[in-house]
This record gives C-alpha cells, sequence and structure tokens, in this order.
C-alpha cells in the first residue's frame, strides 16, 4: 500500500486513482479515505486524477499519541502534496477536512493549488465565545467527548443519524450505509478520535479565511445539525471573495454520500471551470 513519511515519522496512507487534473480529498473528523468513494470512483472515470490521506491516527495511517493539532495535519497534507509533486490541485475537504485546508493555506500558500471545494465546512468557528455569537455552547462538545471515552461504539452510533441527515426530505440512505460509515470512523484510535474532536471544535479559523485567494466553492446542506449553515457556510462565504456558496436543501452534513450524484456534479463543473448547481 502506498505510504508517505512526515518528519515526526508518522506513515501516512493514500489512495492515488485515475489520470488527468489532480483532485485531493480531505476527509471529516476520523473517516478516512475510504468515506470519499462516492467521488473518487465516479471522478476518476470522468478523467481526473484521484488523491485522498487516512489522516493521522485514522484508517491505515499511524496512530501516534501527538500530533492532533491544525499546524501538524497542514504539515502531512503538505507532505503529501509535495512527495507527489502535485500542481494545480483542486482541494476539496468535509467538514474537519475544510479547517485542514485552511490551515495548509495559511501555511504553505497556493502555490501547488488551482482551487478549493469545501463540502459542509466547520469554518470559521464552532464554539460560542464572547466574540462569536451564535456559536455552539462548549457544553455540546463536551458531552460528547465523555461519551466517547465511556462507550466509543454507541457514541459513534448515536451521532450517526444526525450525521447523515435521517429524516430529512431531501436523504434517502441505507441503513447499511450508515453502518459502514460507523466502521470507518471506529477504525481510528480513540486518542485521535477525542482530541481531533476538541481541534476540531476549539480552533478558532477566522484568521486563516484570509489565505483563500483562489476561487472557493462552498457547499452546503440546509439541514446540516453539526454545522449550522448560518454559523459556518454563510459566514465563511461572505470572508472570502468571490467565493460560491450552493445549498443543497433538505440535505445534512453528510451530503457527499446522500447528495453524492449532484455534488459530483458540481465538483466536475468547479474543476473545469464552470459554475456549480
Amino acid at each position: 500500500m502506498p505510504f508517505i513519511e512526515t518528519r515526526d515519522r508518522t506513515a501516512i496512507f493514500y489512495k492515488d486513482w485515475g489520470k488527468g487534473n489532480p483532485v485531493v480529498f480531505s476527509h471529516g473528523w476520523c473517516l478516512g479515505a475510504d468515506i470519499w468513494e462516492y467521488q473518487m470512483t465516479p471522478l476518476a472515470g470522468r478523467g481526473l486524477r484521484c488523491i485522498a490521506h487516512d489522516r493521522r491516527g485514522c484508517g491505515r495511517s499511524s496512530q501516534p499519541w501527538t500530533g492532533y493539532d491544525f499546524d501538524t495535519l497542514a504539515d502531512d497534507l503538505a507532505a503529501l502534496m509535495d512527495r507527489l509533486d502535485l500542481r494545480e490541485v483542486t482541494l476539496v475537504g468535509h467538514s474537519m477536512g475544510t479547517a485542514e485546508i485552511a490551515r495548509y493555506l495559511t501555511r504553505h500558500g497556493t502555490g501547488r493549488v488551482a482551487r478549493v471545494a469545501l463540502v459542509a465546512t466547520t469554518l470559521p468557528f464552532l464554539v460560542a465565545t464572547d466574540d462569536n455569537p451564535g456559536g455552539i455552547d462548549r457544553g455540546v462538545f463536551e458531552q460528547l467527548v465523555a461519551d466517547l471515552r465511556r462507550d466509543r461504539p454507541r457514541a459513534m452510533a448515536a451521532g450517526a443519524p444526525g450525521f447523515f441527515g435521517v429524516g430529512l426530505p431531501g436523504v434517502a440512505i441505507s441503513d447499511e450505509m450508515i453502518r459502514w460509515g460507523i466502521g470507518l470512523a471506529l477504525q481510528a484510535s480513540p486518542v485521535a478520535t477525542i482530541d481531533l474532536q476538541l481541534a476540531g471544535a476549539g480552533t478558532d479559523f477566522r484568521p486563516d479565511l484570509a489565505s483563500f485567494t483562489v476561487p472557493t466553492l462552498l457547499v452546503h446542506g440546509d439541514g446540516d445539525l453539526g454545522s449550522p449553515l448560518e454559523l459556518t457556510a454563510r459566514r465563511t462565504a461572505r470572508a472570502i471573495p468571490g467565493s460560491q456558496l450552493v445549498v443543497y436543501e433538505g440535505h445534512g452534513h453528510g451530503l457527499f454520500l446522500t447528495a453524492a450524484d449532484r455534488l459530483n456534479r458540481d465538483l466536475l463543473a468547479f474543476v473545469r471551470g464552470q459554475s456549480a448547481s
């Protein structure tokens, strides 16, 4: 299997499918690269080179005790881009992956990047603070971490329906698909699962938004519970000049699966320099 080694000797697994303009996918939380199956397979078949990695601590990558801060995660992404010598890249992130991309742009610039797509973004800042009105109460994240420490499989299963948007008018997803997603998340180490959750919720990315100087597409569900549209995508779109926000009505956080066909059309159009639907 293909791996790169980072500066701290962490082995990062990646998959590299197809030929053509490179598209690099950054997954949400601890789900791993396999969660992009329903984007990478069809887009590689449409003449794109699709690359995705397992974030450290997730999937087939090493499970170090430390390194789950966004500076390190961004440097891991940079190591992959440098090792493969990728240029004119379209970066696609989901959820926490969008934050990883934001920090990558801040630390490493846009020299290798042509455009960015943010799917169900968690940017710019999730937690409620005095200067972040409308954010999510910190106690919500503290309770999730407590549940993960107590019974990680049960906590993942309990959160899955809300993640995928079960019950929303646009969502049709099988029980088998939900179980598959839970299984992918449980491949991550418990340390990575918790530390990534804490980092994702507690890191303020508002300063990083100035680093988005390439064409940027945001795709977001209006029923997203974990990353509410008004708190995340709308604020992010307003902060990135010239960005395009496309709202998928009746979809939640897991729209890359529940609206895969539409998202794939929008990503393909975006890579080709066209407007999304």
